[in-house]
């Protein structure tokens, strides 16, 4: 590796660690403290890469990177910071950053980057540093996992295309969150977002009242693996009548598109008309060590909507680490919002976090077995999941109880369907006490209503 490079940041330990690297991978390094002196640098024509933190003493670094790169066009910059927001990094690659580094970075990346950058020389202009707008607060598009950052460095480079989104991930990963993140990030953010439902598609002209409330904003339709085919069709008609000046479309989906395209229920011209690109979003047992920055996020959105402060124990925090959260950042989030409101400490302690998570689902939503497959192997292939999920380490007590209780609650359920809601022969047919099945059906929070008999 050859040229010069400049650091800035505050913290003198990785000022130290990067100027020992560099050099000894044959770079010239300036390193300091101060955004005064780094552009000071800049302008004297010193440098051939920039390395900056965001927050620094005397002002923000990404306030730095359109004065860069008018001063020095061409001038590759990578920013690092501590702020493992999405909001960070966008705003890196809207004010024309080479590249966005979280930290803690891994060292050797960070190299391969530099030397990719000092290889590299930009040619696309920045940029206004007015057109990058913050996301609303309450956005829980954070972490710092690899997996994250690799998400908001796709959202940064197809926010401002046409192309359609299909975004994928499981229930409650924030899939639709990512959709609006990437609206409102991007040129169509004055514009109309509209999330186009089932009950949107279920008549001729729907799609039509669909597009003329977008308004060439956005369009998103969530869960379209659910919708049926005639819903489906009516989507194709829609993308087909687009003029050059339509809206952008995006989809949500849970279920694996392509699957269900070869068993014939998803339409394949759809598939390839949404599928332009493909943002995975990891499920929370994939980004563990996002999970205390997110239970911090929502403690202290709690806080701020006047609710009280409280903070986790070591102890506790590794119990919330260790569940498998089939609910994924939607269940964290409504899990932390009872223990704020249940407790009366200060520190959440395990024994508090025990009890809450003992009455939570106990395994990952169904996905199917084989034809014929079971219900005990099928109960067995999902316990065994959820061992695996906790990496060694044991799942909360109460397990006995959970599992039962899983169990427990869809089969009343359909047996009151079957019955038509008569708890006499409901109770009769699951071959129990109707008192006993009252208590369940109180236990269990069910809901009765007199229906249609399905048998």
């Amino acid at each position: 590796m050859d040229g010069t490079v400049l650091v800035a940041d505050d913290d003198r330990t990785i000022r130290t660690v990067l100027t020992q690297a560099l050099t000894r991978a044959g770079c010239k390094v300036h390193a300091t403290s101060s955004l005064v002196t780094l552009m000071r640098w800049v302008e004297e024509g010193k440098g051939d890469l920039v390395i900056s933190d965001v927050i620094m003493p005397d002002g923000n670094g990404l306030d730095q990177l359109p004065k860069i790169a008018g001063e020095r066009p061409g001038l590759p910059v990578i920013v690092i910071s501590a702020q493992n927001t999405i909001m960070t990094a966008i705003q890196a690659a809207e004010a024309d950053a080479f590249d966005y580094l979280p930290k803690p970075f891994d060292l050797p990346d960070l190299m391969k980057r530099a030397a990719r950058a000092l290889e590299v020389k930009r040619r696309m202009p920045p940029k206004p540093a007015a057109e990058v707008q913050s996301a609303p607060d309450e956005l829980p598009l954070v972490g710092r996992t690899p997996a994250m950052q690799a998400l908001y460095r796709l959202v940064a480079r197809v926010m401002n295309t046409d192309l359609p989104v299909l975004i994928t991930g499981e229930s409650g990963t924030g899939k639709s969150l990512i959709a609006r993140a990437i609206h409102d990030l991007s040129d169509r953010r004055t514009l109309p977002f509209v999330v186009a439902s089932a009950s949107d598609l279920t008549t001729m002209d729907g799609p039509a009242m669909v597009l003329s409330r977008a308004k060439g904003g956005s369009i998103l339709f969530d869960e379209v693996g659910d919708l049926e085919d005639e819903a489906q069709a009516r989507i194709v008609r829609m993308l087909d009548s687009f003029t050059d000046h339509g809206p952008r479309v995006m989809a949500t989906s849970q279920a694996d598109l392509s699957q269900k395209m070869e068993t014939g229920a998803f339409r394949q011209d759809l598939f390839y008309r949404l599928s332009g690109v493909t943002v995975s979003v990891p499920a929370l047992r994939e980004r563990v060590d996002d999970i205390a920055l997110l239970a911090d996020h929502f403690l202290a959105r709690a806080e701020r909507e006047g609710l009280p402060s409280r903070r986790f124990d070591t102890a506790a925090m590794e119990l919330i680490r260790a569940y498998s959260w089939p609910g994924n950042v939607r269940q964290l989030e409504n899990t932390i919002r009872r223990l704020v409101v249940t407790g009366g400490e200060d520190e959440i302690g395990r024994a508090e976090t025990e009890l809450v998570l003992g009455n939570q689902p106990a395994m990952e939503p169904l996905t199917g077995g084989g034809d014929g497959e079971r219900l005990s192997v099928s109960v067995g292939k999902h316990l065994r999941r959820y061992f695996d999920l906790h990496g060694g380490v044991l799942p909360p007590p109460g397990l006995y109880q959970r599992i039962l209780r899983e169990v427990e609650a869809p089969l009343i359920e359909i047996a009151l369907d079957a019955t038509g809601g008569n708890q006499a022969k409901c109770a009769d047919l699951l071959g129990i006490n109707r008192n006993t099945l009252r208590k369940k059906i109180t236990d269990l929070d069910i809901r009765v209503t007199r229906r249609r008999k399905l048998m």
